[in-house]
């Protein structure tokens, strides 16, 4: 995105597009999430794929999400493989993910295995941690049942055709929030909300996870393992926002090669993550994941969607001087070329550390002067929990399921596997209005 781009995004953010002929005047209580999800687009992987398969694949195929199944032949799946699922691997792959004396064991065998060369296969990866319980809905369930599921803090359903366990899609925070606001006109309880600004709703959190600029890339990844979040900002010496790191961001880690960027500022892995995306895209890149407390709720949905972005961070003006250097790192500032490759780190000792020079400064990443001051953050769980409540429904409280998270995401423990999420699976359908 060019710089006059990313300031007319922020100026002027994308209206919604034109309704969808097919649900034009239907009450919401008669759209099925069926209706939402495409079976083509589910992809599956086996309990017994290597981890290095399966990382491959889910880059390669633009999926979020891939869906675990005992044999090929099945269409029910038993748990997930995400972008979360890799980042706590790589993390240890690479020695920063510890076990307590419990799991010692298996950490070692594990770690073993993969510095023998064997395949890991997923049934082993994913017993490293369980994130999320395994949420299911029969296709036939309305969009009121889905809205309240994700305003509860539920980020992925698997749809199910009704009576069977037979996978016919998987529906997102971020693909719901999308058709809402594409087709608000058809939803006139949400529609309303959208001129109201997001200090009037009262949506969002004070509580925001962030990291220093100048902080190592690896204690970006522990923390996002450790919280449970899927994105952190990264700030200034002086809070204001410099950029955004994700868990998606981490397939640019899964070449051996760069091994040395967890070690390097997360500053500079903006900094390569900017690049990559340039490359992608053929154009300039620059981070707009911003809106302000006075910003309206449309303008924040339409940069979530226009961003396909998990969450805004709220700013205030910018602190004065913001555009002093960072304190200086003790790694080199040297961009690599960010394409995965099949050379998958292997479970080692940390990466040893570089020679010393200074690392990229906060003031020299593209429209750095365009945030300010961290001072919230607003979800598509709060958008969603904002919908339900307006809506009359009763969402699980967010805060809770947050909880839940970051304790099933303990770096100390080893939670669950694909057993244990089959039998951890819940049907939200189940007491449905």
């Amino acid at each position: 995105m060019s710089s006059a781009g990313v300031q007319d995004l922020m100026n002027n953010p994308p209206k919604a597009g034109a309704e969808d002929p097919a649900f034009a005047g239907r009450d919401w209580h008669d759209i099925s999430v069926g209706e939402l999800v495409d079976p083509a687009n589910v992809l599956f992987v086996e309990v017994d794929t290597g981890i290095e398969e399966a990382t491959n694949l889910l880059i390669d195929s633009g999926n979020t999400v891939l869906l675990v199944r005992t044999t090929p032949r099945e269409r029910s799946a038993i748990g997930t493989f995400d972008y979360k699922d890799l980042n706590q691997y790589l993390l240890f792959a690479t020695g920063s993910l510890r076990p307590d004396h419990e799991h010692l064991a298996f950490f070692d065998a594990l770690a073993k295995k993969a510095q023998q060369g064997q395949k890991i296969p997923l049934k082993d990866a994913k017993a490293l941690g369980t994130k999320e319980p395994f949420v299911v809905l029969p296709n036939t369930a309305n969009l009121t049942k889905a809205v309240e599921t994700f305003g509860g803090g539920v980020h992925r359903i698997v749809v199910v055709q009704e009576g069977t366990d037979n996978v016919t899609g998987v529906l997102s925070q971020l693909k719901l929030v999308k058709f809402l606001w594409e087709n608000g006109r058809s939803f006139p309880i949400i529609d309303q909300l959208y001129p109201q600004s997001i200090r009037e709703l009262s949506i969002g959190s004070q509580n925001v996870i962030s990291i220093n600029g100048d902080r190592p890339l690896k204690d970006a990844l522990v923390l996002m393992d450790e919280e449970g979040v899927s994105s952190l900002a990264v700030v200034d010496n002086l809070q204001n926002v410099v950029g955004n790191i994700s868990t998606v961001d981490v397939k640019l880690l899964t070449k051996s090669s760069s091994a040395p960027l967890l070690d390097n500022t997360c500053i500079h892995f903006i900094s390569v993550i900017l690049s990559s995306r340039g490359m992608t895209d053929g154009k300039d890149s620059f981070p707009v994941f911003h809106v302000s407390p006075y910003s309206t709720l449309a303008h924040t949905v339409a940069k979530l969607v226009a961003t396909k972005s998990h969450r805004m961070w709220v700013v205030d003006s910018p602190s004065p001087s913001s555009s002093a250097p960072a304190t200086p790192a003790t790694q080199p500032a040297v961009l690599y070329n960010p394409l995965h490759s099949p050379s998958f780190p292997q479970a080692s000792p940390p990466f040893s550390h570089s020679a010393a020079s200074p690392s990229i400064s906060a003031a020299a990443l593209p429209g750095a002067h365009m945030s300010g001051r961290l001072s919230g953050v607003v979800s598509l769980t709060d958008v969603l929990n904002l919908f339900a409540r307006a809506s009359g429904l009763n969402p699980n409280d967010p805060s809770e399921t947050r909880r839940h998270r970051r304790r099933s995401s303990s770096a100390s423990l080893v939670r669950g596997s694909l057993d244990s999420a089959r039998s951890s699976s819940v049907d939200v359908s189940k007491g449905m209005r």
